[in-house]
């Protein structure tokens, strides 16, 4: 099973087939948000190909797919390999799927070649990542980590249907889930491969590297409210325009994660005008702000900062200001020793040994707080992410499965 140019094959056109299944009809986008039908069948597919390799496998509660190599050794401990297979509206095909089914494929050569491991190998295929339906995050990882807040239950999609209620219409069931976490003395790390979703690996013609960190992220509801008023008739000096404010508090947000370089991003994403029309002053503004850093530090004094220029804003203006605080995650760092064993099994195969911080949040976040662990990123084209256009080279992945299949053999020796 040394053929990694063949495996990669393999692998890809596995993902082509897992793409194919969208709640897009027409098959022209790969949207697959979690509990949806198009979900429940892409998962199934997936779940056939861990039962054929041999895996035992079962669905847990919240609807992640596990499949578990057990070792003989009495008072084994667990080695999480997993990534998720939710997507994004209008995804693209890798994000998530080829982290799963890179570790398929090396727990079927695990499998074929008749390795005992020292530890079970538990390979999931997580329901919940990218938390589009339920603006949620790490629903399937919460739900293993033992970290899933029974409040999130009530939560509501944009139809009105609770958590709780999606999770009973795809077949799961919420009562097991706190029973359903891996007990943290239970652990011994856990490993994702996931693209880099960023350009520096791209551009620097890297296959792979490991992951030295994740950003922290606080994300912040916002929403203005001025005075709606005829576009032609309301004096300039006189108004209460809510989308001015929004529109310069965007700007401001800009200039200041460009005045501290590399370690700080700030983004607008989402706008919404209540009863917009071209002729209306917007009486109220509604928008995300996304603040991330590898620095807890920063995170925190770039949210103070850019709540009290909001606040002069609106009090300038004369608006109204609501800000709410929707979601923080603490930056994480990964395992030093598992970093280690990655950076040598990068090395042994004849590829320079790069860390990268993530900006993105994976699942190892929630994994971090009850185990050691750790990411390889793969290169992907142009570091371009959720969208159509996101893609792999073949020869990237093969490198990162010899790297992968590397890292576990040597993980293997450590804990012989």
């Amino acid at each position: 099973m040394l053929d990694y140019h063949t495996r990669t094959a393999h692998i890809l056109s596995r993902i082509d087939a897992l793409a194919a299944i969208s709640e897009d009809a027409t098959g022209a986008t790969i949207t697959r948000r979690f509990g949806t039908p198009a979900f429940v069948r892409g998962r199934d597919l997936v779940q056939s190909w861990f039962e054929a390799a041999g895996l035992k496998t079962h669905l847990d509660g919240i609807g992640n797919l596990r499949g578990r190599l057990a070792s003989p050794r009495p008072g084994a401990k667990t080695f999480v390999l997993a990534s998720h297979i939710d997507t994004v509206v209008n995804a693209g095909k890798y994000d998530g799927p080829l982290g799963v089914l890179m570790g398929l494929n090396l727990a079927e050569s695990i499998i074929q070649q008749g390795i005992e491991l020292p530890f079970h190998l538990e390979l999931i295929a997580f329901s919940d990542e990218e938390g589009v339906r339920f603006h949620t995050t790490y629903l399937g990882s919460k739900v293993v980590t033992g970290a899933f807040e029974p409040a999130l239950l009530q939560k509501t999609d944009a139809d009105g249907i609770t958590l709780a209620q999606a999770i009973k219409d795809m077949g799961g069931n919420a009562a097991s889930l706190a029973a359903d976490a891996l007990p943290a003395e239970e652990w011994l790390g856990y490993f994702e491969l996931h693209i880099e979703q960023g350009p520096v690996l791209w551009e620097n013609k890297v296959p792979i590297a490991l992951v030295t960190a994740i950003a922290g992220q606080q994300r912040v509801e916002l929403t203005w409210t001025g005075m709606a008023g005829h576009a032609g008739t309301v004096p300039m000096p006189m108004r209460q325009d809510a989308l001015a404010a929004a529109a310069e508090f965007v700007l401001a947000a800009e200039a200041f994660a460009l005045a501290h370089g590399q370690s700080l991003v700030a983004t607008v994403g989402q706008l919404r005008i209540p009863y917009s029309a071209s002729n209306v002053i917007a009486g109220q503004v509604v928008h995300s702000l996304d603040l991330r850093s590898p620095e807890a530090s920063q995170l925190a004094a770039a949210y103070a900062a850019l709540q009290a220029q909001a606040g002069a804003i609106a009090a300038r203006r004369g608006l109204g200001l609501d800000w709410q605080l929707v979601q923080y995650t603490a930056p994480v760092a990964c395992d030093r020793e598992l970093n280690r064993l990655l950076g040598q099994a990068i090395a042994a195969s004849g590829y320079e040994v790069d860390g990268l911080v993530s900006g993105a949040g994976h699942d190892a976040v929630p994994a971090s707080a009850v185990a050691p662990a750790t990411m390889a990123f793969i290169r992907c084209y142009k570091g371009i992410s959720h969208n159509p256009l996101e893609n792999v080279e073949p020869a990237d992945v093969a490198a990162a499965l010899a790297v992968a299949e590397r890292f576990l053999l040597e993980l293997k020796i450590k804990h012989q």
